[in-house]
């Protein structure tokens, strides 16, 4: 492409609203541009490195043995009634009416289509397994949509599904396309992990997400020091500790603890560690139809993760609740203890069961038990993992300590069931005739936070630096001045060989300043721009290293052997 003909806006103007650096230099770059809050355009640059992804997706997918469709953006509504999710799913799934009357959702994921094209057309467990996805634009309401094409509303992904007759073939395909993920990430030359996670309104279990290491990143992970352990932190766990404080001694009591409410007053009151000590987070949580407020306790050294905490009750959502409201349930705050599980639901964090020597809240003012005893508490009470981990915590999995670090969630795979093909009705014949559900696996990759994913890891002060394989053009021919004959000739030349080598490159021919030229070259991103100027006189050119910022002379007769040696 000649740039004297290319669509390629660029500015020095950032979004008024861009903060991180993918959404400043895709913009400035010309790559995309913001038609409404949360919705894109792809500009040539932009298309350019979307199908780059997509080729290296399709050629992974195909090596795996998956095979590609499309489905209808516009989904019938009642396909998601039928799975029972179009009221789980919130108001990030967009309703329309057709001129009939007819209701349909703009589909921002899609297993109920995948599993209604599948059933009644496999019907044997002879034709299983199969694996079938797409690359398709998708659509979530998001409420604060933000940071570019990492939170837009409207997006392009990778999602496949997968239908077996057996959970054992299931787990199989799992473990076959974690493989493929890891090779996407790595031919696109990203730093990545593998981390555990929740499936969140998916459903589903063996949850995990494809983080891209940058510091941008909204999630933060967890990683072992020693291993390939990794988590998000609404799924991270941990090995209990070994090496303990020292514990208080003595006798069950009740103390005077006036407004002692806080944990770190209450240690420093007892004169113990706060991992001693009981605190209690009282939360709302949502169902379908109702709420209740609910107590959950864990050690003072802990803190609540809310998205296990969501699962722990098996609700929609969990919100704040005021001291007004304990207060009429006869609960007062910064004394709220255990063992009166009379007045709200409690929820125990694993780690608390069969503790002792422990220090809760009495349930009454200013007052707290010591030395507390929780294997009274063993059978009545309701245990679940509800703790974050902290920096610092043994690895689950070896003696490892985890720390954390941030992370960009560019895929996610989970092992789904029979979770909609229940739901659906959609079953195959087994060896024995008999009609079962299928079991399924789902797999999705975020196409277009892929693009951002890469220029987050990968940029500098001066724009974007784009990997080989997403790069949108590999060269970059500069004609530093287009008024010189011999310097227009060697760039047409050059760009005539490499193009017939099936080298993507751009010749920039236009009549604008060096540092205008170089400037915008730095902003794009190739990974090499050839230098055409005065030293063409002792017949030399340059060749610039996006990712180096290293320019090396080459003799002008060498300069194709030199660019396929340094591709």
């Amino acid at each position: 492409m000649r740039r004297s003909r290319a669509f390629i806006p660029t500015t020095k103007e950032a979004p008024s609203d861009a903060t991180l650096a993918s959404h400043i230099f895709l913009s400035r770059a010309g790559f995309v541009s913001q038609v409404a809050s949360g919705l894109y355009n792809y500009m040539p640059l932009g298309k350019r490195v979307i199908k780059k992804i997509e080729k290296v997706i399709n050629e992974e997918m195909s090596k795996a043995g998956a095979q590609e469709v499309e489905l209808s953006f516009v989904t019938p509504a009642d396909l998601w009634a039928e799975s029972g999710r179009i009221e789980k799913f919130g108001k990030e799934l967009l309703r329309f009416r057709d001129r009939k009357e007819n209701l349909f959702v703009l589909g921002p994921t899609h297993e109920e289509m995948m599993v209604d094209l599948v059933r009644n057309r496999v019907t044997s467990y002879k034709q299983l397994p199969m694996n079938l996805y797409q690359i398709k634009t998708k659509f979530r309401d998001e409420a604060r949509p933000r940071f570019g094409l990492m939170r837009g509303r409207e997006f392009i992904m990778k999602d496949g599904y997968s239908f077996h007759a057996n959970e054992a073939d299931m787990d199989r395909e799992f473990d076959a396309m974690e493989e493929a993920y890891k090779k996407i990430l790595i031919r696109l030359g990203l730093d990545f992990r593998i981390v555990e996670a929740d499936s969140g309104a998916i459903g589903g279990s063996g949850s995990k997400e494809l983080m891209v290491i940058a510091g941008s990143g909204e999630d933060t992970i967890a990683i072992c020091s020693k291993c390939e352990y990794g988590a998000n932190i609404e799924a991270a766990i941990r090995t209990p500790r070994t090496d303990l404080p020292e514990a208080p001694e003595g006798a069950f009591n009740k103390f005077q603890t006036p407004a002692i409410k806080t944990i770190d007053d209450l240690a420093a009151f007892f004169k113990i560690d706060p991992y001693y000590t009981i605190k209690c987070v009282a939360k709302r949580v949502i169902y379908e139809e109702d709420s209740e407020i609910v107590l959950y306790f864990l050690r003072g050294s802990d803190n609540l993760q809310e998205v296990k905490a969501l699962n722990a009750a098996g609700a929609l959502d969990i919100t704040d609740v005021s001291e007004e409201e304990l207060q009429e349930l006869g609960l007062i705050p910064g004394f709220i203890g255990p063992l009166d599980q009379s007045k709200a639901k409690h929820v125990m964090d694993i780690e608390l069961k069969g503790a002792t020597s422990m220090v809760c809240g009495a349930n009454e003012s200013d007052q707290h038990f010591v030395n507390v005893d929780l294997s009274i508490l063993d059978e009545a009470a309701y245990f679940y993992d509800i703790a974050e981990v902290n920096e610092g915590d043994c690895c689950p999995r070896c003696d490892g300590t985890l720390s954390f670090t941030k992370g960009i969630e560019v895929g996610h795979i989970f092992k789904l069931g029979t979770t909609y093909s229940a739901a659906l009705k959609a079953e195959f014949l087994d060896e024995n005739g008999k009609a079962q559900p299928f079991v399924m696996g789902t797999y999705g990759m975020g196409v277009s936070r892929l693009v951002a994913a890469i220029i987050e890891q990968n940029h500098d002060e001066n724009g974007c630096i784009w990997t080989k394989e997403s790069a949108p053009y590999m060269v970059n021919i500069m004609v530093s001045n287009i008024k010189e004959d011999a310097q227009v000739a060697l760039g047409e030349e050059l760009y005539a060989n490499l193009n017939n080598l099936g080298i993507e490159t751009m010749l920039d021919d236009r009549k604008e300043r060096f540092g205008f030229k170089m400037k915008d070259a730095e902003l794009i991103g190739f990974p090499y721009t050839v230098i055409i100027g005065k030293e063409l006189e002792s017949g030399l050119a340059e060749i610039y290293v996006r990712a180096t910022n290293e320019k090396i002379s080459v003799n002008a007769s060498e300069l194709v052997t030199k660019i396929r040696e340094l591709i």
